[in-house]
């Protein structure tokens, strides 16, 4: 049991840091699908 909820922890931790380094690096999907001629919302 104790390792599930670690595991659990470690998925949290690794979906929270990779969305911010991502993010932040721009490899988001926002930045990478849209072209020059897409309008997005800032």
């Amino acid at each position: 049991m104790k390792a599930m909820l670690v595991a659990f922890g470690a998925i949290v931790v690794i979906a929270i840091g990779s969305n911010l380094i991502l993010g932040a690096s721009g490899f988001s999907s926002q930045e990478r699908a849209a072209g020059s001629a897409v309008r997005l919302d800032n």
